[in-house]
């Protein structure tokens, strides 16, 4: 089972209305079973929707009878420009709870300009059992605190859910560490983004604990490179799409139940 994480750079209509940038999309998305999509701007959220029909007509989705779920956030942002988390799922992960973060209280105070959308899936035929998702996308001028208050964040869910089954994605901006429980799975070298005059690695993949570090697929954290496996071959082309590359990561499959010796 595949999971990724995409920096859309401000997904709205303006990407959507360009044919050969939502196709691109649409075949991105279609990689994975489970993918978190940053940026969302759309008020309307029409584009969200236009994204989900034409991922659902896809021959691929019709033939495997595999039919993408969505999962939206609330317009989270400190002014008047908001974004929203977007999770797309395949229809045979069960999405079991869902958990809006909130800082900015009395004893919980304002860390967060977008305080993480958390879901807590069922997935299947994988060694784990169940997996929570906390998205992540910070301001480069409070990564660090944002970074350092995501392990309140995630002893929060454990106790909630009851489970150490946690994956951390989305763009970090800042590389930082903290918790050792915590495994870094995209390392400091590798580039997670488009554009070839920086190689910086701003979108990562963090997992919390030995249970989910051993089901992972060894050496499935990764950028996907698009522009060279899609028909968007030119840079320029795929910077419509986006400056960032998804990042991917593969649950390793729960082996069939051996057969009664005779």
């Amino acid at each position: 089972m595949k999971i990724a994480s995409f920096n859309v750079q401000r997904f709205g209509e303006s990407k959507v209305s360009k044919p050969d940038v939502l196709s691109t999309l649409v075949k991105i998305v279609s990689r994975y079973d489970i993918i978190l999509i940053l940026e969302v701007v759309d008020k309307s959220e029409e584009s969200v929707k236009k994204l989900l029909t034409k991922l659902n007509n896809l021959r691929f989705c019709k033939t495997r009878q595999i039919q993408y779920k969505s999962q939206l956030s609330a317009r989270l942002g400190r002014s008047t420009y908001k974004e929203q988390f977007l999770f797309l799922y395949r229809d045979y992960v069960e999405l079991t709870h869902s958990y809006q973060y909130k800082d900015n209280k009395a004893d919980n105070p304002d860390v967060f300009a977008r305080e993480p959308y958390i879901l807590h899936f069922k997935p299947r035929n994988t060694v784990l059992e169940d997996i929570v998702l906390i998205p992540v996308h910070t301001t480069p001028e409070d990564s660090k605190n944002e970074l350092n208050a995501l392990h309140a964040v995630s002893m929060v869910v454990r106790k909630k859910w009851n489970t150490d089954n946690i994956m951390i994605l989305g763009d970090f901006n800042i590389s930082i560490r903290t918790d050792k429980k915590f495994h870094w799975l995209i390392g400091d070298d590798v580039d997670t983004t488009v554009i070839t005059t920086n190689d910086h690695t701003y979108d990562r993949i963090v997992v919390y604990g030995d249970v989910m570090t051993d089901g992972i697929e060894p050496d499935s954290a990764k950028p996907f490179n698009f522009h060279l496996f899609i028909a968007c071959t030119f840079l320029l082309k795929a910077l419509e799409v986006s400056d960032h590359y998804p990042v991917e990561v593969e649950l390793r499959r729960r082996s069939p139940p051996q057969e009664a010796q005779k």
